[in-house]
């Protein structure tokens, strides 16, 4: 999740619906799902409906409506187990702390987990899956969370300070994908900063990617130990990277030292650390596509999502462009996933708090890809 807060000016105030523990969403993503016209009743019927969908689906002109509004969610990871689609996102709420440059004010206290059979249908709310009261280590603050599963079990990995205030990455066990988890005793030995996502590559073989600085601590672990001071890179420097390392067979531990995940230029120099339009902030995330690594994450303050491509795993990318243009809200937090034939891009913002970014909801909308295998950047919003 991100980690400086001053809010981005909201496009205009919007009061949603009410509260309720399941939504049908198949209005938020008639924008990229078309249905084919049985008749040319259908088709005028259609053609309202996208002159009605172009003005937006609120005052905002959102393309699409949180997936759930009973409770505020926030850093989608979305995957597919056993033919059904989980999103797996922390849970804002309104802790009543001033909003500062640490992210003080996101204080989310435990997990929820979603889940449909079908987009476009039901989204059902698990409840909560993991309480920071469950974990004996734990200090404050659980961000952006991720999941996994191996051998019939699903591991829930989630970033949370430790007792003296230093970010670690925990994980949890359960028989189900919703849980409930139980965390192991301890953090993850040789964890640090925050935002972990779990890759499963084609030979099932895990890879745990991690970081994000600003207050989620990256520039502190520039020596191999923890800092009190932050240690950026000078400005024409290369930029602080994430980090990745392969996982062991148990799942519950790292098989190797961290490394830096290079992102370069199209010079094949690393992204400087002055290049805010396109240096690694946080929200680090994997997938393939077509024999291709894509590695997506966040510019923090300059508030998108882009991307890199490369034929290795571990790199190095090299950046090629957008994902998702900023949203309403500071913070751009995403996961993209293949869900019945096709891809989707999940992603949150603050419309449905009128423009509280500590308040946030997650949203879905389809990810498309151009014949090069480049990605078509995703406006949240009608202009």
């Amino acid at each position: 999740m991100h980690t400086r807060y001053l809010p981005l000016l909201a496009l205009g105030a919007v009061m949603l619906s009410a509260c309720t523990e399941q939504v049908s969403h198949k209005e938020e993503i008639r924008d990229t799902l078309q249905v084919p016209a049985k008749s040319n009743a259908d088709a005028a019927q259609q053609r309202e409906v996208k002159q009605v969908g172009q003005k937006g689906l609120d005052e905002y002109g959102s393309k699409s409506l949180p997936l759930v509004t009973n409770i505020y969610t926030a850093d989608p990871s979305a995957h597919v187990f056993e033919d059904k689609l989980y999103i797996y996102p922390s849970h804002d709420y309104e802790a009543g702390i001033p909003q500062n440059d640490n992210g003080d004010h996101f204080a989310m206290r435990d997990y929820h987990v979603l889940s449909m059979t079908e987009v476009g249908g039901e989204v059902k709310e698990h409840g909560v899956a993991l309480s920071v009261d469950q974990v004996p280590w734990a200090g404050r603050q659980m961000w952006a969370p991720d999941a996994a599963t191996k051998d019939g079990q699903y591991y829930l990995y989630f970033p949370l300070k430790d007792k003296q205030d230093i970010f670690r990455i925990g994980v949890a066990i359960s028989d189900s994908p919703v849980g409930p988890f139980v965390p192991e005793p301890e953090p993850m030995a040789g964890s640090f900063s925050m935002d972990p996502a779990v890759f499963a590559d084609d030979d099932q073989q895990h890879y745990l990617f991690f970081g994000g600085i600003w207050g989620g601590q990256l520039q502190r672990w520039t020596k191999g130990e923890y800092s009190q001071q932050d240690d950026y890179p000078a400005d024409d420097a290369p930029a602080l990277m994430p980090k990745a390392v392969k996982l062991s067979d148990d799942m519950l531990s790292m098989d190797g030292e961290p490394q830096d995940i290079m992102i370069l230029d199209e010079s094949g120099q690393p992204i400087k650390q002055g290049d805010l339009d396109r240096r690694f902030f946080e929200a680090a995330w994997v997938h393939k596509y077509q024999g291709n690594y894509y590695l997506s994450y966040s510019t923090g303050d300059t508030h998108k999502i882009v991307y890199a491509m490369s034929e290795n795993l571990m790199g190095p990318y090299t950046f090629k462009g957008v994902v998702l243009d900023p949203v309403v809200g500071w913070t751009n937090h995403h996961s993209i996933a293949e869900f019945q034939d096709k891809w989707y891009l999940f992603y949150h913002d603050s419309t449905l708090s009128k423009g509280q970014t500590h308040l946030r909801s997650v949203k879905m909308a389809q990810l498309k890809y151009n014949d090069d295998g480049t990605i078509v950047p995703y406006q949240a919003y009608y202009k």
